[in-house]
């Protein structure tokens, strides 16, 4: 009954990501919104809903309802940091691969044409971010110093938002001229259109709400601590819509759209979800959490620095977030057989 759950699930997840990829591109052109802040706005923001859920719902019903507290703040700390771990490294690697398998059809090969300026302020945000949420999980600091930075965090992301906006970047190429579940015409209404965004942004939650579910079920009955699920378990299920969502933007050589997708999500992730997890936890990173942080920062620098120079982008590089993912997956094993 699990292993169906899981199934069904994923299933959902990925068919919303390709409703949702639809969509976004549709809304993002009526609202003259350029590569950039689709990519990184409305395309990161919506699909990391799913994932900034959990530890959410975790750890304001443990604040509620006082039960749970230390099981709860150990899920939320590892939900929080697993996303943009698992975006700084794993995803990363999944677009190179991605280009690497449609090399034969795309028109840029194994090269990716992105807006490099969007990328690295991207990549910039996200670097100093979460460099210093993960500071202040390493020291100590009182709560009135941890609600100040809060707060920094949060605006930050906010200017984030308005440097993206205003920027915009090139405008969107191709647009979709058929809305998926738009049968009547061949122009879609925007209404419908944003149903459709809407619409798939809740599934994907759903799917992700219970592949979860089943995968702490499973999980369980092997014996695995539910702090090392919420850091590598969940983060790889809710992080599905992402990832998709840029192999077919890959496959269509929109690639500004299809980094754009991850590098905005990781400058989210390290914003908003982290506020809620200094004010609401302990915030104590713990051995795994600061393994994950430091390879997330150090896949992000490479990339970064990469960018700074003129040379073009490749797959190849890209491909080194999975080596830093596989340094962190035998951590965890190791941790494990430890216990």
């Amino acid at each position: 009954m699990t292993a169906l759950e899981l199934v069904l699930s994923l299933v959902a997840i990925l068919f919303a990501a390709s409703l949702f990829t639809n969509a976004v591109e549709i809304v993002g052109s009526r609202l003259n919104m350029g590569q950039g802040a689709v990519g990184s706005v409305l395309a990161a923001v919506g699909t990391a809903l799913p994932e900034t859920m959990i530890p959410i719902v975790a750890l304001l019903g443990a604040f509620v309802t006082g039960e749970n507290a230390a099981t709860s703040g150990e899920i939320g700390i590892g939900a929080i940091l697993g996303a943009p771990f698992l975006l700084a490294t794993l995803a990363m690697f999944v677009v190179g691969a991605s280009v690497i398998a449609f090399r034969g059809r795309r028109g840029n090969g194994m090269g990716l044409e992105i807006d490099r300026v969007t990328t690295r302020r991207d990549l910039g945000f996200f670097l100093v971010c979460f460099a210093l949420a993960a500071g202040a999980g390493v020291v100590p600091l009182p709560l009135y110093a941890k609600v100040v930075l809060a707060v920094l965090l949060v605006g930050a992301y906010a200017f984030y938002v308005q440097r993206v906006l205003r920027s915009g970047g090139a405008m969107l190429e191709e647009v979709p001229e058929r809305l998926t579940l738009w049968r009547r015409g061949s122009r879609p209404p925007t209404w419908a259109a944003a149903v459709q965004l809407f619409g798939s942004l809740v599934v994907m939650a759903l799917g992700a709400h219970f592949f979860v579910e089943g995968m702490e079920r499973a999980s369980h009955a092997l014996g695995i601590p539910a702090g090392l699920i919420a850091l590598v378990l969940a983060p790889l299920a809710t992080e599905l819509p992402e990832k998709f969502n840029s192999i077919l933007w890959v496959r269509e050589d929109k690639d500004t759209l299809a980094l754009g997708n991850i590098t905005g999500a990781m400058v989210f992730q390290s914003t908003v979800p982290v506020s809620i997890g200094l004010v609401l936890t302990e915030w104590d990173l713990g051995l795994l959490g600061t393994i994950s942080v430091v390879l997330a920062l150090f896949s992000g620098l490479m990339l970064y620095v990469l960018l700074s120079t003129k040379r073009p982008l490749r797959a190849w590089p890209l491909l080194g977030g999975g080596a830093m993912y596989a340094i962190f997956v035998a951590a965890a094993v190791v941790s494990v057989a430890l216990l």
